[in-house]
């Protein structure tokens, strides 16, 4: 079983950081590798128009 783990690094320090996970085996993945697997696992298409989407929102962010 795989452990997660969040790390914070600097931009200058992700060279060596990749070179380590590359010598350990280990997986990583960035912010930017993470959102585009979130956005590719989404439905490419909806049973909703653009205005109905935009009512939704609006219904939500607006509403008491």
């Amino acid at each position: 079983m795989d452990a997660g783990i969040y790390l914070s690094l600097p931009q200058r320090d992700m060279e060596i950081f990749k070179e380590i996970a590359k010598r350990m085996g280990w997986k990583y993945d960035t912010a930017e590798d993470l959102l585009l697997k979130y956005i590719d696992s989404r439905p490419r298409s909806t049973d909703m128009s653009d205005a109905e989407i935009m009512a939704e929102v609006r219904s939500v962010r607006y509403s008491e």
